[in-house]
C-alpha cells in the first residue's frame, strides 16, 4: 500500500509539473530608444554642426638671435598690451660688445677731428682722407648694430590679445626664429566646422546663425560666413567658418560650439503652407514606409505601448529629415529597436 500512495503521488506531482510549463507565457517589453520631438528643435528650419571655437589670428613672438633666457615675463592667458614686456635674454654679452664699439667709436671720431685740421692745411692726400672718413662709417654702423642687439635682447608684443602658449621658460636657450610665446586675438573669433559637399550651395556669406556653447552656456548671434574651397579628401568635407565677436572674451580657442544655420528656402514654405513655426525634426532611419508608400513613425504613448503614426516628411538636413506633419510637440518617437514592434506592443525604454 506504501508503494502504491508513493506512486500516486508522483503522477500529481509530474501532472502539475507539466501544467506550469504548458501555461501561457508573458511577453516582456521590448525595448527601445526613444526621442521627445520638439518644436524649434535644431535644424527645424535650417541644418545643425559640430564647431570649434578658433582665435581670429595668431602672432608667434621670436628672438632673431640666440641667448639664454633671462625671465619671461608672462604666463599663458594672461593679457598682454602691444610693446608689453614679453621676456628677456641675458644681455651681459651684448653689452660689453657695445662697450666696445662705443669706445671704437669714440676713437675714429677723435682722429676725424684731428686729420680734418691736415686735411684743410693740405698736409693729406685725398686718398688717406678718404680711408679716415670710412672708418668713421664703420665706426658708426658697428655701434649701431652693438646697440640693436641690446635692444633685441628684450622682447615685447608686437600686438595685443592673450598669451596662448609659452614655449620656453627662463634659464633655456632660445635659438633664433624659436617661438617664445604665441598671442592670440580673440576680440572676435571665428568657429570652424565641416560642411559636406552636398550642403554647400545652401550656404551663404550672409546666412543667419546661432553659435551656442555649452561651456560658458551662452549664445551668439554669427556673423560673416567664410566658405573653404577645398574638400577635404576623405570625407569631402568644406572647412566653413562663422565670425563671431567675442568683445568680452568668453570665447576661448578650442571650445565645442553647436552652429545653427536658419534655411530661409524652408522658412518661406513653411509660411506659404500656413504652417506653424512648430516643425520638428528626426533621425532619418526613425521614418518607415508603408506598403501604400505612406510614411509613418513609432510613437509611444502614456500607457507604454507603441502605436505607428502617419508623418509629413521635408527636406533632409544631414542624418536628420525634417517633419511638417503627423506628430504634437512632446511626444516620443522611437529611434532605435523599432524593427521587433506590431501595433500596441508593450515597450520599455532605454535609459
Amino acid at each position: 500500500m506504501k508503494t502504491k500512495g508513493f506512486f500516486v503521488a508522483l503522477a500529481a506531482l509530474l501532472m502539475v509539473a507539466c501544467g506550469q510549463q504548458s501555461g501561457p507565457k508573458e511577453k516582456q517589453p521590448i525595448r527601445v530608444t526613444v526621442e521627445t520631438v520638439q518644436s524649434n528643435a535644431p535644424g527645424g528650419e535650417g541644418r545643425t554642426y559640430v564647431g570649434v571655437v578658433e582665435e581670429n589670428q595668431a602672432t608667434i613672438v621670436s628672438y632673431t638671435s640666440m641667448g639664454t633666457l633671462k625671465l619671461v615675463c608672462v604666463s599663458e592667458g594672461q593679457a598682454v598690451g602691444q610693446g608689453q614686456l614679453i621676456a628677456e635674454l641675458d644681455d651681459t654679452q651684448a653689452r660689453n660688445l657695445l662697450a666696445t664699439a662705443e669706445a671704437q667709436s669714440r676713437q675714429a671720431e677723435d682722429a676725424l677731428v684731428r686729420y680734418k685740421l691736415l686735411h684743410d692745411e693740405g698736409a693729406m692726400t685725398e686718398a688717406q682722407w678718404v680711408e679716415v672718413q670710412s672708418k668713421v662709417d664703420q665706426a658708426r654702423s658697428q655701434l649701431a648694430v652693438a646697440q640693436r642687439n641690446v635692444e633685441d635682447c628684450r622682447l615685447t608684443a608686437p600686438v595685443g590679445g592673450i598669451i596662448g602658449k609659452r614655449y620656453l621658460a627662463a634659464g633655456e636657450t632660445a635659438l633664433p626664429s624659436q617661438p617664445i610665446v604665441s598671442i592670440l586675438d580673440i576680440s572676435s573669433v571665428k568657429v570652424k566646422m565641416a560642411v559636406p559637399e552636398g550642403e554647400m550651395k545652401d550656404i551663404k556669406s550672409s546666412t543667419p546663425t546661432t553659435i551656442s556653447v555649452e561651456a560658458i552656456g551662452r549664445s551668439y548671434q554669427g556673423g560673416l560666413i567664410e566658405k573653404g574651397v577645398q574638400a577635404d579628401a576623405l570625407t569631402h568635407t568644406y572647412d566653413v567658418r562663422v565670425r563671431v565677436d567675442n568683445k568680452d572674451r568668453e570665447l576661448l580657442p578650442g571650445m565645442v560650439a553647436t552652429v545653427s544655420l536658419k534655411n530661409e528656402k524652408i522658412r518661406m514654405k513653411n509660411e506659404k503652407l500656413g504652417e506653424k513655426n512648430e516643425e520638428f525634426s528626426l533621425p532619418i532611419t526613425a521614418v518607415q514606409k508603408r506598403a501604400d508608400g505612406t510614411l509613418f513613425v513609432w510613437t509611444v504613448a502614456k500607457d507604454s505601448t507603441a502605436h505607428r503614426t502617419t508623418v509629413t516628411i521635408g527636406a533632409t538636413m544631414g542624418n536628420r529629415v525634417e517633419i511638417l506633419s503627423g506628430l504634437t510637440d512632446g511626444q516620443r518617437v522611437v529611434t532605435e529597436g523599432y524593427q521587433k514592434l506590431s501595433e500596441g506592443t508593450t515597450v520599455r525604454l532605454t535609459p
